[in-house]
């Protein structure tokens, strides 16, 4: 059973990340993420090769954004379909606004 749209701190409207079918991947991921940079932080204190250091670097930023792409994947399968198909037209719009955002800074990060 879906729980009643929540309105967060920032606004708009959202289902809670405890609904995702991909919450336990999720997890998961961010674990492994956890682990990965306790050991890129103990090459560092063991002087490791700067170029491993920034190879395994990237290996973390790989795995942060595939978490990003199945949150996204779940937010447009929940949130923004349910705003898309509501009938109040603010909430649709602001979450189409909060796509467009989170691709417009994803640009500036490169």
């Amino acid at each position: 059973m879906r729980r009643p749209l929540d309105k967060p701190p920032m606004g708009g409207y959202h289902i809670l990340m405890g609904d995702s079918k991909n919450k336990k991947e999720i997890g998961n991921r961010m674990n492994y993420l956890v682990g990965h940079l306790k050991a890129n932080s103990k090459m560092i204190e063991e002087n490791r090769y700067c170029i491993d250091i920034i190879r395994q670097n990237q290996a973390v930023i790989a795995a942060i954004k595939k978490v990003n792409e199945i949150i996204l994947e779940d937010h447009l399968n929940s949130c923004v379909i349910t705003a898309v198909r509501g009938k109040n037209a603010k909430t649709r719009e602001k979450v189409l606004r909060e796509i467009v955002q989170i691709f417009k800074e994803e640009d500036n990060e490169k």
